[in-house]
């Protein structure tokens, strides 16, 4: 089951970015690509044949998966700013962008690297599992260092909620207002991974429902914006073509 929702994932991502690259090539819109391309990396990079292989090209050390976080917190960044902009989000746009954002990514980041190094990481694995089985120590580096991951996606989705709840309740297009409840449902999704360290093991399989989830409303609550804005497009031509009649 994980195994589908990974790959399908992944085909979901790959082929939105692909849908955006006409109106990439026209300057239309180039985040909306960058972001749906970063998207689909991270999910590449999060599944175990690709991962291996990506990291055995990169040392065996996994760095393939401190790579991962910096693409996610990319994804995040360029998401969080996209959204705060398109739904007037003034005060979230300047919370992600400014002193206090840029902050937070900085020391989150530092942490992350510093935990990343103290650790013996050699042996790749999606997940670093090869690495937090070594001893409790490397265990609980393990578990700091996802947390350091998780926090900085956390908090930019927590900054963007607010926004999208007004917006399903405002008088928008239902497009736009069904992308809004998805991309709330997906910001939730990102909040709930910060209670993974309370998750049993057993329960596994539940953090990566979660991830999955949180990546599938952002990608096709930002898909159906997109939509959104080419009907109103078409909508907005026919208008103007029956005035000049």
């Amino acid at each position: 089951m994980i195994e589908t929702l990974q790959w399908t994932t992944l085909a979901i991502c790959a082929l939105t970015a692909a849908a955006r690259i006409p109106s990439t090539l026209r300057g239309e819109n180039r985040s909306l690509f960058g972001i749906f391309a970063l998207m689909t990396l991270a999910i590449l990079l999060s599944i175990q044949a690709p991962y291996i292989v990506i990291d055995q090209a990169l040392g065996g050390i996994n760095l393939a998966n401190l790579l991962l976080r910096f693409v996610i917190f990319g994804a995040i960044f360029f998401m969080g700013i996209r959204i705060s902009r398109g739904f007037g989000a003034d005060n979230a746009y300047r919370l992600i962008t400014g002193r206090t954002g840029i902050l937070v990514l900085l020391v989150v980041s530092a942490v992350m690297i510093a935990l990343f190094f103290s650790m013996d990481t050699a042996g790749s694995s999606a997940g670093l599992s090869t690495v937090s089985g070594k001893d409790a120590r490397h265990f609980a580096l393990v578990e700091y260092y996802g947390a350091a991951g998780r926090a900085y996606p956390a908090f930019v989705v927590l900054a963007l909620v607010p926004a999208m709840v007004r917006a399903v309740r405002d008088r928008l297009p239902i497009l736009v207002r069904i992308a809004a409840a998805l991309l709330a449902l997906g910001g939730v999704a990102v909040a709930l991974t910060l209670l993974f360290p309370v998750i049993p093991p057993e329960l596994g399989q539940v953090e990566f429902i979660i991830n999955y989830t949180a990546v599938l409303c952002f990608v096709v609550g930002l898909a159906l914006i997109w939509v959104a804005r080419l009907v109103n497009a078409r909508s907005s031509g026919r208008r103007r073509t029956s005035s000049e009649m």
